[in-house]
């Protein structure tokens, strides 16, 4: 045992003073390399990421999308006054189903289409038995899996953009230059369009890059509720099995996803508001 333990110890470079093994550890979390898993042993950190990452982007950048589309254009109307009053009606339950929690949706969603009605899959990200291929068969399979899952994350976060866009509209509609268009006589349709709307996406676009990090939290908690094949089933698996190499390549990964999509966020600002420009001049 003493030997097999010193064997362990100069593979992974335990013997070594504490400096230089936290050198190494950065060398190494620089080239992505985050050493073997502990309870995959011999299978490396960065392929079981690999396997894992694009189970949750599919999911994450789909409900993302969606929910953001959906819920900016409702508040947009909600928050036109020349827009119909049966609008209004929708706002209170998006807002009852935004102070819900993912996870908690999650489970209401499996007990009545999942337990009681069986429209959808109880758990995982396809069927059991199956093998992961390019088909328009398994695609669709993926899918059918896929929808209380998506659904889970979609129905809680339109509440909240709808009610943020709702609100930069009520203040983009007393702006004066919306006013003054009006006065020249422009249609309703290009006021609401080319000045209200567009002027009213950036502060919507900055809260998208401020939520990315509490939606893939919840999204992490959803994806262990329905045994989705993604990064938060292994974060949880590794966690529970104390795979501290695992837990730290995948929060490493989840960071710098996070500032990455911030990065392309902040790019995306010109293309909204040609008044930003970040050549300097």
């Amino acid at each position: 045992m003493e030997d097999m333990i010193a064997a362990y110890d100069e593979k992974f470079g335990l013997n070594e003073p504490l400096w230089k093994q936290y050198l190494t550890y950065l060398s190494d979390t620089a080239q992505l390399d985050f050493n073997v898993s502990i309870i995959s042993y011999p299978i490396p950190v960065l392929k079981i990421i690999r396997d894992s990452l694009p189970w949750t982007m599919g999911l994450l950048i789909t409900t993302i999308l969606i929910s953001w589309v959906i819920g900016t254009f409702l508040g947009a109307f909600m928050g036109w006054p020349r827009s119909p009053k049966a609008l209004d009606y929708i706002l209170p339950p998006l807002l009852s189903l935004n102070a819900i929690p993912f996870f908690l949706l999650g489970l209401v969603l499996v007990y009545l289409f999942a337990f009681r009605l069986r429209w959808f899959p109880l758990l995982y990200g396809y069927k059991p038995g199956t093998f992961p291929e390019w088909s328009w068969g398994f695609a669709r399979d993926v899918g059918y899996h896929a929808v209380l899952p998506a659904l889970s994350i979609i129905l809680v976060s339109i509440g909240g953009w709808a009610l943020s866009m709702r609100a930069m509209m009520v203040t983009t509609t007393g702006e004066d230059y919306v006013t003054f268009a009006d006065a020249k006589g422009l249609k309703d349709r290009t006021i609401f369009v080319r000045y209200s709307i567009r002027n009213a996406l950036l502060p919507q676009t900055t809260a998208l890059a401020l939520a990315l990090g509490q939606v893939i939290a919840g999204t992490i908690i959803v994806e262990v509720i329905f045994s989705y094949p993604g990064i938060g089933k292994t974060l949880y698996t590794a966690i529970r099995g104390s795979d501290y190499f695992l837990v730290q390549g995948i929060v490493f990964m989840l960071i710098l996803a996070i500032a990455t999509a911030t990065l392309i966020l902040d790019l995306i600002y010109p293309l909204l508001d040609p008044r930003i420009n970040y050549s300097g001049n």
